[in-house]
């Protein structure tokens, strides 16, 4: 192949239709960060912690909100010290900063124009407390779903529950007091959150659980100590004010700051703990949070219930919170509708009339005897309900069975998502949240959908029904003005709508954000909004943290800085930046995420093709953005709408490649039958030359070339595979053994002793009675897995035809099944060649049955006696497992060979993506430094997974011996 760096034009974009303009980073940042705050930060914190890339910063521009705002600069936190250090900096240069961390806030909160902060990359990490788990000590970087894992482990689980848990992070969620579907007002960050650890913007660190607490911050914040005093005093002498605080937090409510915490606190520090929950990062850094933890009830039962009309579905929802259930929660037909786009929901909702709501119930409970109890009643309560059945699959009975469960979640929690897809191309989405009284629920509902209907939206309302928290979404196009004053005088009129008729709370668990905080006064009035400002001012007296999040005068904030939304390549179109997708990217922690190679490929349909900052951007895009990609497209399993950015990076490979090279890779393909016998040579020959020879030489050879095309030696790289497989006969054979070509060309690990991949998933299927045969032919044959992930089309086409005739050939035209023994070589062959078969071969595929071999092996359990176990097996599910599905029958394997199978919390992509680990060794050493501390902190009889450069990918990173966990079956019950 040519040796030549790719053209970075390759990947400019041709834009479908003129892309707006009005939010486009200007010429004048094309350098990035000035250079006067670049170099003054990195002196104060070194080069590693300073992004000042041009597209470092567009990439943070942007959250899971309508808003757009570039940073000047963006610094890598890595510890408390950083971070006062940073405010030091702003207090001297009369400068601002806002915190970001999982970037999932609906209203811009993790946004800012100066100095952004991300405190999620270094910040992460959970310690159980307590006999039972009572507490657990959480760093703000965690996500709630991560903490969760953990403390599931000892029956807890955290109370507030936002259906962003997959993503949004403990400080997030602390500072936004996000709830969820089950939080309600008594199990929110403010009512579960025993204490925290605060840096003030002044510098002052204040662990609020410190005996002596109050005494330090009174010796070094004595103005601030007072002034909270004084505040309290103020708020208790005035009965009124008192009780309409208590009053608006009867239901939900985080619009402004927690003025309760005056009441609740009986200290300045205890008030500081509450003022803290909500505060949106405009009091300072939450640098450690103890919550209590609640009892997870594992026990559940849950139906979805239809309902012709929003009022009757309202109306039975007190006899669900009556009856004890956790969570009721509501979706109107439009809603419905919109969810039949999400992966895994019946298609036939989006048939459903439009008038129709439906409730979502579930119960659960901490033993059998308690949800049978739940059932019962839960079973009286339908009788006598107006149900209706508007689909097929509307069955309107409770359920135990989890996958039904979970399906039935994935639809009400990718709303937002859902119907954000769904959204006219060019738009921008809007999500909103408020809450009124439960008892007001129907008659709230039906006027926010008309409201919608009278300024032109598509009406859709869904919510925590339970609770009287209600969610909406707008559509529009901020670069049309009369778009943004159809926006404007909506937000006017529903502002004016929940305060007057409901009394409610204009932000129930989303916190203020932009959006709402011109409208503050409105709900709280000038008294309790001046209070507000008040603290605001105690706290941080030079305004540093996140200015007009929460506290604004400008009555036309709302329509600043609102984002345009260009179109570009389709398979990415429908993003909405919810930030779903960023904590299973391998890539998060090192270049970028799938939402942060949208967003800059967004901004590059918005820079006309000469500008300086469109030629920055494709400079950095291809390291950045498309190298560093895994292609592991677990963004698309994370994804409520199932977006596949790695097939969008595929693209671009292949968008790089010259038409020389093109022809390169299809001959190699051609000839691949001489390529693997070339490949086992050379890693033999490999075998015989040290290891750091053979390093020294590689990354001669990669600076010589370039570091994409030459792979760069490891030594966990194991020695060349035997030439012959293990003798099998086809007659008798009840499957057709596979063996992927990388097993074919690398061996077992270094050290291994006793038979290879091959023979002993040949001798395992022979001891269960279930013999397999391995054809004669299949060197030269391929998944086409290495060029599909490549880039490399012609290569795909023809390697994706040639496995699927043989597979037909030797399954004996599919009437057996096809055993492989690479997890990612039975995903390609088994879905990622189909696009590339001729049709004929379409046909002959939809007929063959294909089966990795750790789920082959699951289904001989039964059949096979275990003689001997390990103590402790540590297990890796690769990428592909994940896809397939069968994480299930990896686990059923390793527990039947070892006492204790442990799977890690933090068990992700190890990213070594077949080669990628050797042309970027730094993307798998990002991508599994976490999973890595965690196999590393204790010792394990055995090391397993299912897929032979995943298991090169973890040993180095961990210094571990992997292996298949085949080996470890084959040794459990070889007599």
């Amino acid at each position: 192949m040519p040796l030549l760096e790719p053209d970075p034009q390759a990947l400019r974009p041709t834009a479908p239709l003129p892309a707006p303009a009005g939010d486009r980073v200007p010429d004048a940042l094309a350098g990035g960060t000035p250079a006067g705050l670049r170099d003054d930060l990195t002196a104060l914190l070194g080069p590693a912690k300073v992004l000042s890339k041009v597209s470092d910063l567009v990439r943070y521009a942007s959250d899971a909100s309508p808003y757009r705002f570039v940073p000047q600069v963006v610094v890598i936190a890595e510890t408390v010290a950083d971070v006062s250090a940073v405010f030091a900096y702003a207090h001297r240069k009369g400068r601002q900063v806002v915190l970001r961390a999982g970037g999932t806030s609906l209203n811009g909160q993790a946004q800012g124009e100066d100095i952004l902060v991300d405190v999620r990359r270094h910040w992460a990490g959970i310690t159980v407390e307590g006999e039972r788990a009572e507490r657990a000590r959480i760093r703000p970087g965690t996500t709630v779903a991560r903490a969760n894992a953990t403390l599931a482990r000892h029956g807890r689980v955290l109370g507030p529950d936002p259906a962003s848990a997959i993503a949004a992070t403990i400080g997030g969620v602390v500072a936004n007091n996000a709830s969820g579907m089950t939080a309600g007002t008594t199990r929110n960050s403010y009512r579960t959150l025993a204490s925290l650890t605060v840096v003030l913007p002044s510098g002052t660190v204040v662990d609020t659980a410190a005996p002596d607490a109050d005494r330090r911050l009174a010796e070094r914040e004595p103005a601030l100590c007072a002034g909270l005093s004084a505040l309290k005093a103020e708020i208790e002498a005035d009965p009124a004010l008192v009780a309409r605080v208590r009053a608006k937090y009867e239901i939900k409510n985080t619009n402004g700051y927690r003025l309760d915490a005056f009441l609740d606190g009986g200290t300045p520090v205890e008030i500081l703990r509450g003022l803290m929950v909500g505060s949106e990062g405009t009091f300072g850094f939450v640098a450690e949070t103890v919550f209590d933890t609640l009892p997870l009830h594992r026990l559940v039962s849950a139906a979805l219930l239809f309902f012709p009309s929003l009022r009757e579905a309202a109306a039975a929802v007190p006899r669900f919170t009556g009856a004890g259930a956790l969570a009721v929660e509501l979706m109107d037909g439009n809603t419905l509708r919109a969810s039949a786009a999400v992966p895994g929901v019946p298609a036939d909702w989006a048939e459903i009339p439009k008038e129709t709501a439906a409730l979502l119930v579930e119960f659960r409970a901490p033993d059998e005897a308690a949800l049978a109890a739940a059932e019962k009643t839960a079973g009286e309560l339908l009788t006598g309900l107006p149900l209706t059945t508007p689909t097929g699959s509307a069955t309107n009975s409770f359920t135990r069975d989890s996958a039904t469960v979970a399906g039935y979640w994935k639809a009400r929690k990718a709303f937002v998502t859902a119907i954000g897809s769904a959204r006219p191309p060019g738009t921008t989405l809007l999500t909103e949240d408020f809450a009124v009284p439960p008892s007001r629920l129907a008659e709230a509902c039906e006027a926010m959908l008309a409201l919608q209907a009278t300024h032109g939206f598509d009406a859709a309302v869904a919510g925590h029904a339970a609770h009287g928290n209600l969610h909406f979404l707008l559509a529009f196009d901020p670069a049309d003005r009369r778009d943004l004053d159809r926006y404007a005088a909506f937000m006017a009129d529903f502002c004016a709508l929940t305060v007057d008729r409901f009394d409610g709370s204009l932000k129930a668990e989303h916190a203020t954000g932009r959006n709402v905080a011109p409208f503050l006064e409105l709900e709280w009035g000038p008294q309790a909004t001046e209070l507000m400002w008040r603290t605001k001012q105690l706290l941080d007296p030079q305004g540093i943290l996140a200015p007009r999040v929460v506290l604004d005068r400008d009555p036309m904030a709302h329509l600043r800085g609102l984002k345009t939304i260009p179109r570009i390549e389709l398979v990415a179109d429908p993003c909405i930046e919810c930030g779903f997708c960023e904590p299973t990217c391998p890539s998060t922690d090192l270049t970028t995420t799938p939402r942060q190679r949208i967003v800059l490929r967004r901004e590059l349909m918005r820079q006309p093709e000469a500008s300086p900052v469109s030629a920055e951007l494709l400079d950095s895009y291809g390291y950045d953005a498309v190298d560093t990609c895994a292609g592991d497209s677990t963004c698309k399993l994370a994804c409520p709408v199932g977006i596949d950015t790695g097939a969008l990076m595929k693209d671009f490979r292949h968008r790089r490649h010259s038409p020389r090279e093109e022809r390169t890779a299809a001959l190699l393909a051609a000839r691949f039958k001489q390529v693997e016998a070339s490949a086992r040579l050379a890693v033999g020959a490999a075998e015989r030359i040290s290891d750091k020879l053979l390093g020294t030489l590689t990354d001669t050879a990669r600076k010589a070339v370039r570091p994409d095309l030459v792979p760069q030696w490891l030594p966990e790289i194991p020695g060349a595979a035997t030439r012959r497989m293990p003798p099998t006969s086809r007659v008798g054979a009840t499957a057709v053994y596979y063996p992927a070509c990388v097993n074919r060309i690398f061996g077992e690990p270094a050290g291994h002793r006793g038979p290879t991949l091959p023979e002993a998933l040949v001798a395992v299927a022979e001891r269960a009675g279930r013999p397999v045969w391995i054809p004669d032919d299949v060197a030269g044959t391929c998944c086409a897995t290495i060029w599909h992930s490549k880039g490399y089309q012609e290569g795909n086409v023809l390697m994706a035809n040639r496995i699927v005739e043989a597979a037909w050939g030797w399954t004996g035209g599919g009437k057996r099944p096809l055993v492989v023994d690479a997890s990612s070589c039975t995903l390609g062959i088994a879905h990622e060649v189909v696009p590339y078969l001729t049709e004929q071969n379409r046909e002959l595929h939809a007929g063959l049955t294909v089966v990795d071999s750790v789920v082959w092996a699951a289904e001989l359990l039964p059949e096979l006696t275990v003689l001997r176990t390990v103590e402790s097996a540590v297990l890796h599910p690769t990428c592909s497992m994940r896809h397939l599905g069968d994480e299930e029958q990896l686990r059923a394997v390793a527990e039947a060979c070892a006492d204790e199978v442990v799977v890690p919390d933090d068990a992700g992509c190890c990213a070594f993506a077949g080669d990628r680990g050797m042309l970027h060794r730094e993307l798998t050493e990002s991508a599994t430094a976490r999973e890595a501390a965690e196999v590393t902190a204790r010792r394990y009889s055995t090391h397993v997974s299912a897929n032979r450069m995943c298991e090169v990918g973890l040993e180095h990173a961990t210094g571990r011996p992997y292996h298949s966990v085949l080996l470890d079956l084959e040794r459990a019950t070889r007599p």
